[in-house]
């Protein structure tokens, strides 16, 4: 096996939007998500939308301006 082609596994912050932390390892030493299993919808059984593109806005402003021309 050759030497030094593995990455270096760190101790790893993870913070997520929601506020929640937790500790895991990995190749860096601080993620941040959007998402995760405090907030999930599959785990906390709560909707929400995650809109970090803001698509979801665009398509209502589009939608609300075709709704209001076809009447």
């Amino acid at each position: 096996m050759q030497k030094d082609i593995h990455p270096r596994y760190v101790n790893c912050n993870v913070t997520c939007g929601c506020g929640a932390t937790f500790q895991t390892r990995a190749t860096v030493n601080e993620l941040r998500v959007e998402v995760c299993s405090v907030c999930h919808p599959f785990y906390s059984g709560k909707q929400r939308f995650v809109d970090s593109a803001r698509r979801v806005d665009k398509f209502l402003k589009k939608y609300a301006k075709s709704e209001g021309t076809k009447k």
